[in-house]
């Protein structure tokens, strides 16, 4: 992250005001076929800027989206992470995000620096990352999962291979208790999911009886517990829209209701609730929500900030997203 901040540093990252007479989502179209640009948006930010992206979903199958279309820019609206794998799939394209402190609680939870030196107190160990990391912990990586894929590639290693999990422990639990392998676990989490209140939640619970809970594996384990399905955000998508049940409590961040509700508006979807200390009554991501249209706008305008990642780190990602990848074709 600092080194993307000194990057946007060095380049000049402008946000100036946007004029109120301009019409953002018409220009937004406007830039985007004359800049040739592909627009990605994560389910998690604004449902205003999901509702003009060309893509919309979780941050793998974004950037392999990106990667096959004939886009010159790629304009991720999502967090910092996400437009580095987006660049590291598609080296000979412009990626540029709206705003570059849009970061990650759980990607910064794991400093490349303090990874490694964990990773070196267990040099028979292979090392398995979750997507939601930085670049430079994916070079330090062999294997990338994401939460849809990350139990079957477990399952597919040989029972006496040693694994290092990085860097949601929360994740990594559930995994491990679901395969009952023996993982070493990195102590990252993502502040949204752990922030979803249980006291609350068996509130909600007993003011919806009929309502099915579905939670995310980020959450922590006595979220999990309660849960009626558990899955990753394309698959919490799927369960409530082809589920027949009616009611739904979503244990993940909120930006995925607006999909959820365009895909089933017919249902009653209600976002978890987060702690007492939070001011929002559900779960929202802080870093998501730094995307705004008028970023958007400015960021496709200056073609700023910028994703730059170095070569040298770029291959070594590449190749564990790409192993990851290989895996998943036989599972």
């Amino acid at each position: 992250m600092e080194a993307l901040l000194e990057e946007v540093q060095r380049v000049g990252y402008v946000n100036k005001p946007v004029a109120d007479n301009i019409d953002l989502v018409a220009e937004i179209k406007r830039l985007k076929k004359e800049k040739n640009a592909v627009i990605l948006a994560h389910y998690y930010v604004d449902g205003s800027i999901q509702d003009l992206a060309d893509y919309i979903g979780d941050s793998l199958g974004l950037s392999q989206q990106a990667a096959a279309t004939p886009a010159d820019m790629i304009v991720f609206c999502g967090v910092h992470f996400m437009g580095e794998t987006a660049k590291v799939l598609s080296p000979h394209k412009k990626v540029v995000i709206p705003d570059l402190n849009a970061g990650c609680s759980l990607a910064d939870s794991a400093p490349a620096d303090k990874f490694a030196a964990f990773k070196a107190q267990y040099p028979d160990h292979i090392v398995l990352s979750y997507i939601n990391c930085s670049a430079e912990i994916k070079a330090l990586s062999d294997i990338i999962v994401t939460s849809s894929n990350a139990l079957k590639i477990v399952e597919s290693l040989p029972q006496d291979q040693k694994i290092i999990f990085a860097p949601d422990a929360n994740l990594g639990r559930y995994i491990s208790k679901k395969t009952g392998r023996d993982m070493v676990l990195w102590d990252g989490a993502c502040i949204v999911h752990i922030d979803i209140s249980l006291e609350k939640l068996q509130k909600l619970r007993a003011e919806h009886p009929d309502a099915k809970f579905v939670a995310h594996p980020e959450c922590q384990e006595h979220i999990l517990m309660h849960a009626d399905y558990i899955g990753s955000t394309t698959a919490l998508l799927k369960y409530v829209v082809d589920s027949p049940e009616q009611t739904f409590i979503v244990g993940t961040e909120a930006g995925i209701l607006h999909k959820m509700r365009q895909a089933a508006p017919h249902k009653n979807i209600i976002p978890a609730p987060a702690s007492a200390n939070n001011t929002c009554a559900c779960s929202e991501c802080p870093y998501m929500k730094m995307n705004t249209l008028e970023k958007l706008y400015n960021c496709m305008l200056y073609e700023q900030p910028e994703i730059i990642v170095p070569e040298d780190v770029r291959v070594k990602a590449e190749a564990s997203v790409l192993r990851m990848l290989e895996l998943s074709k036989n599972l």
